[in-house]
């Protein structure tokens, strides 16, 4: 049987707009009560699988930690999708970031969404719709973005945090300080805050390192420190944009050319979710059939057709659809795929990875403090 999200669970698209609404008063999905302010901490890469298996190592998330506190990230559980799902409030069929790389059809190449903006790929118009910070904005209310200063004017940051001012803050603990700062102002507000330490610790040593432990107790000593700070009127959530599985080294797959690369033009996508774009004039049934053969043990093989069919991107857009892979293999397995052709294909240091539906990557926490948790 083919994944697919649950059609009636709630997913991170359902998150910050959920918080917007409950700062107009509204009904909303997540069922929020009204708050003054709506705090949004995204702590990258922290699934829900990680958060339960080290959960003694965070005694202030684990708390809020329950049966229900899980959502779905959405798919693919990347992070260029999921923070456009999360800002947006919608699918990426919808607001255009199908993928960490992504075919540019107008100009024919692949780039990667969270860093090869340049002047080619407007951010204004490549995501889609315009973001919940955007329309916060437009209704009387504040919206905020704090995170590294790294990030402040990339390309990504502009499509998918357009609207919001941006706070920079070095560490976690200066970022969920700097939150507690400002909603001690008048106003309401929405508040979005990004922890990509984790992450990073992931890819490079593993979920399972020093590393990724020691940026997991750092965030949830400066999660303790934003809650202890909440007035009355404040509620925050804490939740991810995807969950991570280790890789090793001889799980990695090296495609080699011959009958499986064989009409492909580009690659994208990351390892554990290819999406292959093909030659004018491929037999596209062809080359499923041979990926099927070879992969279908260890991975899911599906035309564009098949996995917009299914629901895999969310209704799409047709100006999305060329942006979504001809085919695409999503490893079902703790494998990843790599282009065989290089001598040395880019990423094949990383350890921890995601992109797939694996429970492991596609489940992530639904934290409430504050007055989201009463």
């Amino acid at each position: 049987m083919l994944p697919a999200l649950k059609t009636d669970g709630l997913s991170l698209a359902d998150v910050m707009k959920s918080c917007l609404d409950s700062i107009r008063q509204e009904p909303n999905r997540l069922t929020l009560p009204p708050v003054d302010n709506a705090v949004v901490v995204l702590v990258d890469g922290l699934g829900a699988e990680m958060l339960k298996a080290r959960s003694g190592h965070a005694r202030t998330m684990s708390s809020a930690f329950t049966a229900k506190a899980v959502i779905e990230s959405g798919f693919p559980t990347t992070t260029a999708a999921a923070l456009a799902s999360l800002t947006t409030g919608v699918c990426p069929g919808q607001h255009g970031l199908v993928g960490y790389t992504v075919l540019d059809p107008e100009h024919d190449r692949v780039v990667n969404q969270l860093s090869g903006w340049d002047d080619r790929l407007n951010p204004a118009t490549w995501q889609l719709v315009p973001t919940l910070f955007e329309t916060a904005v437009a209704e009387g209310f504040e919206a905020l973005a704090i995170g590294p200063e790294r990030y402040m004017d990339s390309g990504f940051t502009r499509a998918v945090l357009r609207g919001a001012r941006y706070v920079p803050a070095a560490t976690i603990a200066e970022r969920l300080d700097r939150a507690a700062i400002e909603l001690k102002r008048p106003g309401r507000r929405l508040v979005y805050v990004y922890v990509p330490e984790l992450d990073q610790a992931a890819h490079g040593h593993g979920r399972d390192s020093d590393e990724w432990l020691n940026a997991f107790e750092t965030t949830d000593a400066a999660v303790r420190s934003l809650t202890e700070a909440l007035g009355p009127r404040d509620g925050v959530l804490v939740t991810a944009d995807h969950g991570i599985v280790d890789i090793p080294q001889h799980s990695q797959v090296l495609v080699p050319h011959g009958p499986l690369l064989d009409g492909v033009r580009f690659i994208a996508g990351e390892p554990r979710c290819l999406q292959l774009h093909l030659e004018p004039g491929t037999d596209l049934t062809a080359l499923a059939e041979r990926w099927r053969e070879s992969e279908g043990d260890r991975a899911w093989v599906l035309t564009r057709d098949e996995a917009v069919a299914a629901g895999w991107f969310g209704t799409v857009r047709p100006e999305v659809l060329p942006r979504i892979g001809d085919l695409l293999v999503a490893a079902r397995k703790a494998v990843a795929y790599y282009d065989g052709r290089l001598a040395n294909p880019p990423g094949r240091s990383m350890v921890g990875q995601h992109g797939s539906w694996s429970p492991a990557e596609l489940r992530v926490p639904l934290l409430r403090f504050g007055a989201f948790a009463r």
